[in-house]
């Protein structure tokens, strides 16, 4: 018989799924060494590789992919047991395990935050990645469910849209363009944009609203976060897309205006999303009630944007 650890097969399915020691030491916030050392000791018990090194590289190897395979499937026992175990106790006590991309963390954390206050017995693990990140984490079944403003395609993929999510163009209050009233759309081709990276939702609806438009943009920095894009807007090196949710700060300083373009805001909605064949904890169906029948009505008072 095997002896192996829950320990051991957490850090080897971390190291797997990061293809790296080092980023697998930082998510379990452990050394490199006491990785490495796990590692080799589960080797050892097992008795054959389960990484091969190509330059910088590693990669799995054939044990390594069996492994990975069984690895999982022990941590989904063990989840379902930890969720049938949670199902007993009702919302007194229960975990949360849930991802948004990082254009909604600027609202999800005081919705999170209404929620505990009516559950006070439950709590929350927030992840905060880009959408692809975020994607995977769902793949991977890391996470109860996500918050983002593009959903994916497939069959396996639960998503209800629970609130719009306006996106408007952002200026400096000193722009020329902000004084000026229903600036026609073709007007925004002699300014720079800002832009998030590929595969950003916000990106994807801003390059489709423009092609449907046959507008050709100028593109200046890119950047995988909003706020790079509001601070270099801000700084005067060019325009950007986003949504309303992530400027309202600014917006209430005086620190960006809202330009008043033809056929802006572009209507896109926050969905809450999950895989169909998850199994939801009574929190975590509570809280997908909670954002469907609540949120909003209560953004307003959370943001302080009307709209």
């Amino acid at each position: 018989m095997l002896h192996l650890t829950l320990r051991q097969l957490k850090v080897f399915e971390s190291v797997a799924s990061h293809l790296s020691f080092s980023r697998a030491a930082e998510s379990l916030f452990l050394t490199q060494p006491a990785v490495s050392m796990q590692i080799k000791q589960l080797e050892q018990s097992i008795g054959l590789p389960l990484f091969e090194q190509m330059g910088k590289k590693i990669y799995l190897t054939d044990a390594g992919r069996e492994l990975y395979h069984y690895s999982r499937a022990i941590s989904q026992q063990l989840a379902d047991m930890e969720l049938a175990l949670d199902e007993l106790k009702g919302l007194e006590r229960g975990k949360l395990n849930i991802a948004v991309v990082s254009t909604a963390n600027y609202f999800a954390p005081h919705l999170l935050a209404r929620f505990c206050q009516r559950y006070s017995g439950v709590t929350v693990s927030l992840n905060v990645a880009n959408r692809e990140t975020v994607l995977k984490q769902l793949s991977d079944n890391a996470v109860d469910m996500a918050i983002m403003g593009q959903p994916p395609d497939g069959p396996d993929i639960a998503t209800e849209s629970f609130m719009e999510n306006p996106l408007v163009v952002i200026a400096p209050p000193n722009h020329p363009l902000c004084k000026m009233r229903r600036i026609p759309v073709k007007r925004l081709e002699r300014e720079t944009f800002l832009v998030r990276e590929p595969g950003s939702g916000t990106r994807g609806a801003m390059e489709r609203f423009f092609a449907a438009h046959h507008i050709a943009i100028n593109r200046g920095m890119e950047t995988d976060t909003s706020e790079a894009i509001k601070q270099a807007v801000q700084a005067g090196m060019g325009l950007g897309i986003m949504s309303l949710h992530t400027a309202e700060l600014e917006l209430e300083t005086k620190r960006l205006s809202i330009l008043d373009v033809q056929d802006f805001p572009i209507i896109r909605h926050w969905h809450v999303v999950h895989r169909k064949n998850k199994r939801l904890s009574s929190v975590a169906q509570a809280f997908r009630e909670f954002l469907l029948k609540e949120a909003p009505a209560l953004m307003p008072e959370i943001t302080g944007v009307k709209h």
